[in-house]
């Protein structure tokens, strides 16, 4: 299936691109724009000078079908990847850090005390930077999942990818109802913790499965959504069933917005940390009592 126009992407490779390269490798840390392929990676790192962190190693344990990141017996942990990870941040001068993980579901924990250990990090050096964390499911594991809510990053986020009649065919080893507990458990352990959740569109959805998990997401206790298109990394990856257009996505975030959402970005190359930064303070507008007006919220 060829891909429409408003899918095409310019290519900007500007010193700022290069030096976050350069500073990735230096430190030999991972970052998802790259392992996943995502389409954005030239206006992020070159444009907006942020780039979302990828922790415990570049291999992950599960292998779902939509995802083009490594899979196989992950290495042994770098413990010292934190601090490297916070040097990185303070160095760039990030305003908010976007840390996410490969799945290891052969440690006890999940490696969610590692991510912890991450968020403290960058709180100690950088200590205005807003930090977002978005993790795997940690099989659902409440002890994990606390491990992650005590270190009191701003946003916690994971995601449910796709509706719940896909979830067996999209995702590896995760379930639809384990992703909806783990973000209603991390809102029960941190009540003022902003909970965020993604989920793909052109995977073969309907409309009404749509609204459906976003009232399921509303009812675990997610505020802020991004919605965007799935794009097949590699021909390994599941096609697409369908792109849909710039007006469509404007109708779904309307339609989450009238739902309850605070917070939604919704568009063709939308990802979950896309514009992230711009997305918190979005949200940080949307709750205060000025930004509780219908109109106003629609403006942010």
């Amino acid at each position: 299936m060829q891909k429409p126009e408003w899918l095409k992407v310019s290519l900007q490779t500007n010193t700022d691109f290069t030096g976050i390269r350069r500073r990735m490798r230096a430190g030999n840390l991972h970052t998802v724009c790259e392992e996943a392929r995502c389409p954005n990676i030239h206006e992020c790192w070159a444009e907006h000078r942020t780039a979302t962190f990828m922790i415990l190693g570049d291999t992950c344990t599960r292998r779902c079908r939509f995802c083009s990141v490594k899979t196989g017996l992950p290495r042994e942990l770098d413990w010292s990847e934190p601090r490297k990870v916070a040097l990185a941040v303070q160095e760039m001068e990030l305003e908010h850090a976007v840390i996410t993980m490969v799945n290891r579901d052969e440690l006890p924990d999940g490696g969610s005390m590692m991510m912890a250990n991450t968020v403290r990090a960058i709180k100690q050096l950088s200590p205005s930077t807003s930090v977002e964390v978005l993790a795997s499911d940690m099989m659902g594991d409440r002890d994990s999942i606390a491990n992650l809510m005590e270190a009191k990053a701003e946003i916690m986020s994971h995601n449910i990818e796709t509706v719940a009649r896909l979830t067996p065919m999209v995702r590896s080893r995760s379930t639809y109802e384990r992703s909806l507990a783990f973000l209603r458990i991390a809102g029960e352990l941190d009540p003022s913790a902003i909970i965020k959740s993604s989920v793909m569109v052109g995977l073969g959805e309907t409309e009404p499965e749509l609204h459906q998990a976003m009232d399921d997401l509303l009812e675990n206790g997610v505020r802020m959504m991004n919605i965007g298109q799935y794009l097949q990394p590699t021909k390994a990856q599941l096609a697409v069933q369908k792109y849909y257009h710039p007006d469509e996505f404007a109708a779904l975030r309307e339609t989450a917005l009238a739902k309850g959402f605070l917070q939604v970005h919704a568009g063709p190359l939308v990802r979950s940390s896309y514009h992230a930064g711009e997305d918190y303070s979005s949200y940080r507008k949307a709750v205060h009592p000025l930004g509780r007006d219908p109109e106003l919220r629609n403006t942010l």
